[in-house]
């Protein structure tokens, strides 16, 4: 298939790229900057020059292609809603040219605030309060003629590179001079290394059938103590809880996020796709990569 993937030079589709190329598909990626157009030029991948506010570009890659997978998204945690209508509107732009067609439109969403405190299983709905409107802007094209899946992604993708949540994480513990956890640090996230997050991506753009959620989920619950108690080994800092209510001014932005207890299962996406995780955990890749 020809594929136009959107994000194809950020930190997931840079490794959704090859893994699609190494299957036999042609890719066209999305570039916004000469720096991404060479990193996807120097991976075998057809560049198409454009951004999310450049609906026509969307378009136009989309009316291209025999499918498309959509990973950008304006990580603006500041400014959460206007990110969130800016990834709706583009979701609109490529299913509106995929309409009728049959052909796959795979959209990249998150495990995390769908359900907080338990385990989020694949048929979990997406929470309607969330500001993020990737899900329902998808799915509003399954009975549009176009075969959509939703890729729920883990709180952390990790691996070699990664410069996502954890690094962040370790980047306060390094400004603060010691590695916090929120409450009793119980509090648990799930994970999945990235190169099998990539594997489910070309999965999905092969044959999800139309309306499937699938969770690139590797483990299903880390420790947020074990992970900061990991950054601090390897800082050699201490290691301290912060109270909930300190949480944002200890860790800025990602406190929000690091406070959250958001477990997810993939176990329908394994069995349905035949997919077997074989990175390494996040607690393994901290001690042998990230340091």
């Amino acid at each position: 298939m020809k594929l136009f993937v959107t994000g194809a030079s950020g930190w997931v589709g840079s490794a959704v790229v090859p893994e699609l190329l190494a299957a036999g598909h042609q890719v066209v990626g999305l570039a916004r900057s000469e720096k991404s157009a060479d990193a996807l030029w120097n991976q075998g991948a057809v560049v198409h020059r454009g951004d999310l506010e450049d609906l026509d570009s969307l378009r136009s890659g989309a009316k291209d292609a025999d499918g498309v997978i959509h990973l950008a998204f304006h990580h603006d945690f500041e400014n959460f809603v206007n990110a969130g209508e800016l990834d709706r509107q583009a979701i609109t732009a490529l299913g509106e040219t995929l309409e009728g067609s049959g052909r796959p439109l795979v959209v990249t969403s998150g495990t995390a605030g769908h359900a907080v405190g338990h385990i989020l299983v694949e048929d979990q709905p997406a929470n309607p309060q969330s500001p993020r409107l990737s899900e329902s802007a998808a799915l509003a094209f399954t009975d549009r003629g176009v075969r959509v899946s939703i890729m729920r992604l883990a709180p952390s993708v990790h691996g070699t590179g990664d410069y996502g949540f954890v690094p962040t994480l370790i980047n306060v513990a390094r400004d603060k001079g010691v590695s916090a956890y929120v409450g009793d640090g119980a509090n648990r996230w799930s994970t999945v290394h990235r190169d099998d997050a990539a594997a489910l991506f070309r999965l999905a753009a092969e044959g999800a059938p139309t309306g499937t959620v699938l969770h690139a989920i590797g483990e299903e619950g880390v420790a947020t103590r074990d992970i900061a108690e990991a950054i601090g080994r390897n800082l050699d800092v201490p290691v301290t809880s912060v109270a909930p209510e300190q949480a944002m001014d200890h860790f800025g932005w990602i406190g929000a996020f690091f406070s959250l207890d958001i477990p997810a299962s993939s176990a329908v996406t394994r069995q349905k796709f035949d997919w077997q995780p074989q990175g390494i955990g996040l607690l393994d890749d901290l001690e042998a990569n990230y340091f």
